[in-house]
């Protein structure tokens, strides 16, 4: 299978299943944030609750779509850490799955709320950075640009997240004449059934938009495994027929040759020849070729290779203040460039179902946890009707922006602030509980550079052992 060795095959096996088990604890990790708020104002019963959550987790990985999951595999540009040695692409995605696993698992344990988004992404940081300690390694293993965007969106969810739930909170209070939202829940009887079905809409959102953002962090995390350790094979979407994306790669070349040389910097100049040489590249891999089988198989990782170089190179040419092209022309540059990445972007049914079904099972396991936490532990008081939807509502909606422009947002550290926005928002700071507060800021604090540490050690060992 995929032409690998019998002991090779096994460890890519183990690799996807360590993935799915990555996805898996994401799930009880994660469940907290959608069944908390339904489950402490009895609005469900928790057998209900987790499971309507579950499904609700399984169809946002399909409706998702792949661009957090892509964010992911370019935080690290497996295409400079891939070799002919498929033992060190093991090495790589053994490293940065067993870290992220065990932080999570040992969060869990403790019913600490940390973020499995931190986790995953400190491990990738971290296996990253130790590849750049390697002799062979040529510089770089990091995608400090897309590392930084992420950071900032990890960074701004959970202080918005605070923010507006204080601000729904007041307009809530401002508005809402019926006072019966802001009691304590009956400890036998469930709400109203308007507040009912306000809170199950949130629950259903929670877990919808984590599914469509924390999800497709799985499918990213299995296309990095697939990538490094048989690229021949997944390196290009093999629904499309790379002979196609001629067309493409023409309508790129054609606004190139209209670029003014002598009005470009040096180093604009220096940008320009290397995306001609990323095209004709391209070009020869197709000269004389008419199907798609007469491809070699190991081109079709160099073409992978040449379209990401080719986009990393149109980026800086484009953002050039001397560059001399109309609108229309950098549209169709721009087009041609999307174009290709249709090859590149993607990410095969049987992942998504893989992530899916492994994002669903987790979320009916071992949620007690981290719903005891969020339910009772943040604040000094129960959780009432009113801070409930309130929380779920803002989570929801920042998640979902976050998904829909393509970052990875923390489900865990969002919900969470949200509630501690909600607290404070019904009596003032001193409503919160100073010392799980302490512990939920410490794993947030701790969590990128514990995994950064953990995953470049096991890098390094395995390199060593492999």
């Amino acid at each position: 299978m995929f032409g690998l060795e019998p002991q090779v095959l096994l460890l890519l096996m183990l690799c996807l299943v360590a993935a799915c088990a990555f996805e898996f604890v994401n799930g009880f990790h994660d469940t907290a944030n959608a069944v908390a708020t339904v489950i402490y104002t009895n609005t469900l019963r928790p057998w209900v609750a987790v499971i309507w959550s579950a499904f609700w987790n399984f169809i946002g990985v399909f409706a998702g779509g792949i661009a957090v999951a892509m964010g992911i595999v370019y935080l690290l540009p497996v295409e400079s850490l891939v070799d002919q040695n498929v033992y060190h692409g093991i090495a790589m995605v053994g490293a940065l799955i067993l870290s992220a696993i065990l932080w999570n698992v040992g969060t869990w344990y403790y019913g600490i709320p940390a973020s499995s988004s931190h986790a995953l992404i400190g491990s990738i940081l971290g296996v990253g950075i130790a590849f750049s300690l390697l002799p062979e390694s040529s510089g770089a293993a990091v995608n400090w640009s897309k590392a930084g965007e992420t950071g900032v969106a990890l960074l701004v969810g959970p202080l918005f997240g605070f923010t507006l739930t204080i601000l729904l909170m007041f307009i809530l209070r401002r508005f809402v004449r019926n006072k019966a939202i802001f009691r304590e829940p009956h400890k036998r009887k469930p709400p109203p059934l308007w507040i009912r079905l306000i809170l199950i809409v949130t629950c259903t959102l929670v877990s919808f938009f984590h599914g469509s953002n924390d999800g497709q962090k799985g499918v990213g995390l299995i296309m990095l495994i697939l990538i490094g350790i048989v690229p021949t094979f997944f390196a290009l979407n093999d629904d499309l027929n790379p002979l196609d994306m001629r067309a493409s790669l023409a309508r790129v070349e054609q606004v190139v040759q209209k670029v003014d040389v002598n009005a470009l910097s040096a180093e604009d100049r220096k940008t320009l020849v290397d995306i001609q040489t990323q095209t004709a590249a391209l070009d020869s891999v197709f000269v004389g070729k008419t199907s798609v089988r007469e491809l070699p198989q190991n081109a079709r990782f160099e073409i992978r290779k040449a379209i990401l170089l080719l986009d990393n190179r149109t980026k800086k040419l484009l953002d050039s203040k001397q560059l001399s092209l109309s609108s229309s022309d950098q549209e169709t540059y721009k087009a041609g460039i999307t174009d290709l990445r249709t090859y590149t972007d993607y990410a095969p049914w049987w992942v998504l179902l893989m992530v899916s079904t492994s994002l669903g099972i987790g979320t009916m396991v071992g949620w007690q946890r981290i719903v005891k936490t969020i339910g009772e532990r943040i604040g000094k008081e129960h959780l009432t009707y009113a801070q409930g939807a309130s929380s779920e509502l803002v989570a929801a909606t920042m998640i979902g922006v976050s998904t829909a422009i393509g970052l990875p947002s923390s489900t865990t550290h969002v919900l969470s602030s949200a509630i501690a926005g909600s607290m404070v928002a019904n009596r003032g700071v001193k409503n919160l509980n100073p010392q799980m507060v302490r512990n939920i800021a410490l794993a947030w604090v701790l969590t990128l550079p514990v995994t950064m540490v953990m995953s470049g050690a096991l890098f390094l060992f395995f390199r060593a052992i492999l």
